[in-house]
């Protein structure tokens, strides 16, 4: 997996590091990533790329406020020639799939990747479908003062394991950003690095073989409790957050080839995973959650090994 991540890094996304590995480590997870911030910055590039270097199967919607949910899910056409309905399986069904300014589309379609995002299945006029493994949604956002946009609600938010921004590259990548042009050309001829198979395995080793101290654990827990206590926030962060914050903070462990959480790899993680789970108070709607999440983490003392 590193050398999945070294490759992307230094071929192809230059100035990009921090959120291919959230990216990474939302696929170890089997969480789903949002990117929001503005066009143009490569947000639909990066969904490419990971695609491309996985050799993963990959599907892509462009959300607009006239998109339906079947146009997601797929629907049943009737076969003239053979006389009844068949299935026509829609993008979800991909092993990684974009939605491409997901905030662009009504909040009926929106919900109708709740379940797929949630159960890894989609109801179809009755009928279930599982989708493939491994399953990930890589969605963008553009900033919700734009035109045109629908805030995403709490419960879909949830669902997303992290939430980040890409930000302006630095003035020296940038430039040679400028002079080589885009590389939307050079990912299609990507050659895997990594199999179906080697995700799979990796993702149970993140999972049953980086060991979670107690130690680790109660330091997780106090940031939680942390958050429930805060005067400016109304929800403090949910069991089903803790648990992501765990599963995200085994994932960074083995990613730097280590099999236990450090703190360290808690709090690196801690925004990306939880500020977006956050809900203000109606008077601190303008609070900057990411940094609030943050002054919460270094008010907390780390845990001693």
């Amino acid at each position: 997996m590193t050398t999945l991540l070294d490759t992307l890094s230094r071929d192809y996304l230059h100035g990009k590091e921090e959120v291919l590995r959230l990216s990474l480590v939302a696929l170890l997870t089997g969480g789903h990533i949002l990117i929001e911030d503005l066009p143009g910055l490569g947000k639909t590039t990066i969904a490419l790329a990971l695609a491309g270097i996985t050799g993963l199967s990959f599907g892509r919607v462009q959300c607009t406020s006239d998109l339906l949910p079947s146009d997601i899910t797929g629907l049943s056409v009737f076969n003239r020639e053979e006389g009844h309905f068949a299935f026509l399986p829609g993008p979800i069904f991909n092993n990684i799939v974009l939605l491409d300014e997901i905030n662009r589309a009504m909040p009926r379609t929106q919900s109708a990747m709740l379940e797929a995002m949630e159960e890894r299945r989609v109801t179809v006029e009755g009928t279930t479908h599982h989708l493939p493994d491994p399953f990930m949604v890589f969605a963008t956002q553009n900033p919700s003062d734009q035109s045109g946009t629908f805030p995403l609600p709490e419960s879909q938010l949830d669902r997303f394991l992290i939430c980040t921004g890409i930000g302006y590259p630095p003035e020296h990548l940038e430039k040679g950003i400028i002079a080589g042009g885009g590389i939307r050309e050079r990912i299609g001829g990507m050659t895997p690095v990594a199999s179906t198979a080697d995700i799979l395995a990796a993702r149970r080793c993140v999972e049953t073989g980086i060991y979670l101290s107690d130690k680790v654990v109660n330091y997780i827990y106090a940031l939680v409790e942390a958050t429930r206590s805060h005067a400016m926030i109304q929800t403090g962060l949910s069991t089903r957050a803790a648990i992501s914050l765990a599963q995200a903070a085994r994932a960074a462990a083995f990613l730097e080839g280590r099999d236990y959480v450090a703190p360290d790899d808690v709090r690196g993680i801690a925004a990306a995973v939880c500020a977006h789970r956050l809900v203000m108070r109606p008077d601190q709607q303008t609070v900057d959650r990411g940094e609030l999440l943050r002054a919460l983490v270094a008010d907390i003392a780390l845990p001693l090994a």
